[in-house]
């Protein structure tokens, strides 16, 4: 079906007229900050680390330059077409409104699932301050406040993130002095190890390299949230251009800055990297009273912030579907300028994770869990083909509207999907990927078949 005649997205004077526009400049400023620094970085990289070793700083280079890429060319759809809906109502202007379904849901259950999962971790490290206090009261109180917050005003939730981010940002720029000191051998009491942890820098070979580049790819989930949020601010072109032209020094300094520090400063091999987490670790391993802790309480700030934003950026994609005709019309409904009935939802789906978790963590868990493995690959292909489709529409149909240009426009485009191609590859050949690879390959076909029938029964009314 032609993308020109019944393919075209409302424009977002429809989409988001509705919407309340609170956010501020430096609420999308510092969401897109902590986009960056979730507690994969914090926590999971601990597990690339230990397989890639002093190479993971190739690794997140890598998949950095890729994130990079996808977000350009998200932010030049986004700066020309604001939209709540962000990629999947991109997806649905240039592809067809089976391609906005699909996109938009899987990323829906990616976020909603989440939610659970970040609950869940937050849960497990008060438990650990606050021995014999049941999980679940904890994932169930969390739950509960940034429900809360998200159906209030939308300003509620840019402050509740501005100040996460605000923290996060600011403990992973004073790991970054410390560790910068600790290498240079000026910091007191400490010595500085030189080269001597990297001299085995690929220490599994390129088996291993492979295993932290997947790693370091999932780390990077949490960017495309600024594109959703830009669409209730102020001036949402300006709010795009701005989040996505900051993208590459964000990610160079906080993500591969800081993973340089700590395979500088720990040898790779080290348990602690894994058992603590490789923040924790350098500082325990720099001799810094209590920083085990400290770091426990950035790492619950991480998985909060991460909860509050997964909540806001799955109602704020099941609005922007339901709005363009894609699911049950009750999730549309606004009130004070937020859709609560989607709000709701969301974290009724997300809390439904979190009992599965104890009801069923041998089977349902598990599987729901590789559903969603490969889901931010899916929607980057999606991104990188929309934008292949749109450019060109725009620079015929309204040049202005291009705020955010695509660096080497397509050759940069067509490497990135050839990345992406490769990532899907290397997935295809670990056991463990493998099985999240079909598994998502298999929700994302039945989401694509229900969108191509939906958009046939709307195309007969």
């Amino acid at each position: 079906m032609s993308s020109s005649t019944t393919t075209e997205t409302p424009p977002q004077q429809h989409d988001g007229g509705s919407l309340s526009h609170g956010l501020k400049q430096r609420h999308l400023s510092m969401i897109a900050l902590g986009g960056v620094i979730g507690a994969g970085l914090f926590v999971g990289s601990g597990a690339g680390i230990a397989a890639a070793g002093p190479s993971i700083v190739i690794a997140y280079t890598l998949s950095g330059l890729l994130v990079m890429l996808v977000m350009r060319m998200l932010g030049e759809m986004s700066a020309a077409y604001p939209s709540s809906g962000s990629f999947s109502a991109h997806a649905e202007r240039a592809i067809g409104p089976w391609a906005g379904f699909a996109a938009g849901w899987s990323f829906w259950v990616l976020l909603c699932t989440a939610v659970g999962l970040e609950g869940i971790g937050a849960a497990k490290i008060v438990q650990g301050w606050l021995p014999g206090t049941p999980q679940w009261m904890w994932v169930a109180l969390f739950m509960v406040v940034f429900c809360g917050t998200n159906l209030a005003a939308v300003k509620n939730f840019g402050e509740f993130e501005f100040w996460f981010a605000a923290l996060k940002v600011g403990a992973i720029s004073l790991f970054l002095v410390l560790g910068v000191l600790a290498i240079a051998g000026v910091l007191p009491g400490t010595h500085s190890p030189g080269a001597a942890n990297l001299s085995d820098f690929m220490p599994h070979g390129n088996h291993g390299l492979l295993v932290g580049l997947l790693a370091s790819v999932f780390a990077y989930g949490g960017l495309e949230t600024v594109t959703i949020a830009a669409a209730e601010s102020e001036n949402p072109v300006r709010g795009v251009a701005s989040a996505v032209r900051t993208a590459m020094w964000r990610i160079a300094l906080f993500y591969i800055g800081s993973m340089a520090v700590v395979v500088t400063l720990v040898p790779w091999d080290s348990e602690e990297v894994v058992t603590k987490g490789p923040y924790v670790a350098t500082l325990d391993h720099l001799g810094i009273p209590g920083a085990g802790q400290l770091m426990n309480v950035v790492v619950l700030v991480a998985l909060l912030s991460a909860m509050n934003a997964n909540i806001y950026g799955s109602s704020r994609i099941a609005y922007s579907l339901v709005e363009r005709g894609q699911g049950p019309k009750a999730l549309v409904r606004l009130s004070g300028g937020v859709p609560r009935i989607a709000v709701l939802t969301s974290c009724f789906f997300g809390f439904v994770c979190v009992l599965l978790s104890y009801w069923r963590p041998d089977d349902v868990f598990p599987w729901l869990l590789n559903m969603i493995g490969a889901v931010i690959l899916v929607v980057w292909i999606f991104i990188a083909v929309s934008q292949l489709l749109l450019r060109r529409r725009i620079e015929r149909e309204a040049p202005e509207k291009l705020v955010v240009r695509m660096w080497g426009f397509p050759w940069l485009t067509w490497v990135a999907l050839a990345g992406m191609a490769t990532i899907f590859v290397l997935m295809a050949r670990e056991p463990d990927t493998r099985v999240q690879l079909l598994s998502t390959g298999g929700m994302t076909v039945v989401l694509a078949i229900v969108g191509y029938l939906w958009q046939r029964a709307r195309a007969r009314r």
